[in-house]
């Protein structure tokens, strides 16, 4: 009898735990992603009749989905914090020109040629100037970051735009040396990386073109830049204090900043930081196709916010997951790029789903919060 009791009473138990991992689950911000990533995989998989998961199809779809994951996280962490950022897309075109006009025409002041370091770090320092400023004028003048960042989105724009015309007579820089075959720190944006995947594929009888040799030979060198951006970043949020801060800025910054929380300082740090993914996603950019273009990055800051939105932050702050960004990566950059591989689908046809999905995702996240909070 009390065997039997007991098997009841762990089966009981083993369901009761089961109901509440489900449960758990169903609260995670990042479910909906997932879910919507999965079906988004086998569809474009079957659809393109697996090439979208070749060799080539692999690299392809992964060096757009690292461009979207690398700016996404960096919106993500400040909408977490309760602030929008729509500068991301100018300045990406912003530190394009800045980098590719130094390399062509020298640094500035007449401190002789540039080189892909300098050019990167000095255009790396205006650009978190530039977020430092935003995010200070958000705190201290108490205006919505929205309206700032707008303004800040046509400023940055416009500056790119004239400065092309003024020192190159044209919006576009192209015929740049390609630093990345003797420059050990242009490959490290334009180059490829993680080869060794590809060489194992090709040791196990495949990675193969039509002479039979190996096909590709590694990913873009910004699918590496992603994976540690993403990494830091998920570590920062649930593993850290300043995690905690960010969190405790978006939910309620009044009480954060009542119990210590440095919430000026939290936030202009995040604008800084997404001005830091912008000007990565420049320079993987420009060493890659040595090139550099007054319009690069045009409405990438749409984007990179509705692909938190899809995974799981939430638009009032406080609410937010980094693996939730990875799989809305992954899932508009496959769609995104599916135009490629299957000639069937208009490329219009993006936009349209990045609409459906981003009003889903808000009415899930938002159930999502009611669950979590108990309808409050």
């Amino acid at each position: 009898m009390s065997g039997t009791v007991s098997r009841t009473g762990r089966s009981e138990v083993d369901r009761l735990n089961k109901g509440g991992t489900i449960r758990t689950l169903m609260r995670r911000p990042e479910v909906g992603a997932f879910v919507v990533m999965a079906v988004v995989i086998v569809a474009i998989a079957v659809v393109s009749g697996g090439t979208a998961l070749n060799p080539l199809g692999l690299k392809n779809n992964l060096s757009i989905i690292s461009q979207f994951g690398i700016i996404a996280t960096g919106a993500c962490l400040l909408m977490i914090a309760g602030e929008f950022d729509l500068s991301i897309g100018s300045m990406i075109g912003f530190a394009g020109m800045a980098m590719a006009m130094m390399l062509k025409w020298g640094l500035p002041f007449g401190l002789g040629p540039a080189t892909p370091l300098s050019a990167f770090a000095l255009t790396l320092v205006m650009t978190l100037s530039i977020g430092w400023l935003i995010g200070f004028i958000v705190v201290r003048s108490g205006l919505s970051s929205f309206i700032v960042t707008l303004a800040f989105l046509f400023f940055l724009r416009g500056a790119t735009e004239v400065s092309f015309r003024l020192i190159n007579q044209s919006t576009q820089i192209s015929g740049l040396p390609d630093y990345k075959q003797s420059d050990w720190f242009a490959r490290m944006f334009g180059g490829e990386s993680l080869g060794w995947f590809y060489d194992i594929w090709f040791a196990l009888g495949g990675n193969l073109n039509r002479a039979g040799v190996q096909w590709v030979t590694g990913f873009d060198a910004r699918l590496v830049w992603w994976l540690v951006i993403a990494l830091v970043a998920y570590i920062v949020l649930s593993r850290t204090q300043a995690g905690n801060w960010i969190y405790a800025t978006g939910d309620n910054p009044e009480s954060a900043r009542a119990n210590g929380v440095p919430v000026d300082k939290v936030r202009i740090g995040l604008f800084m930081f997404t001005a830091f993914c912008a000007t990565i996603f420049a320079a993987c950019q420009v060493f890659e196709t040595n090139t550099s273009d007054a319009a690069k990055g045009n409405l990438k800051e749409l984007e990179a916010i509705a692909i938190a939105v899809v995974g799981g932050t939430l638009m009032t702050g406080g609410f937010g997951s980094v693996v939730g960004v990875l799989f809305g990566a992954i899932t508009f950059g496959l769609v995104a790029n599916a135009v490629f591989f299957i000639p069937a689908i208009d490329g219009s046809y993006y936009r349209v789903f990045v609409g459906v999905v981003l009003l889903s995702a808000v009415f899930l996240n938002e159930g999502i919060r009611k669950r979590i909070t108990g309808g409050l």
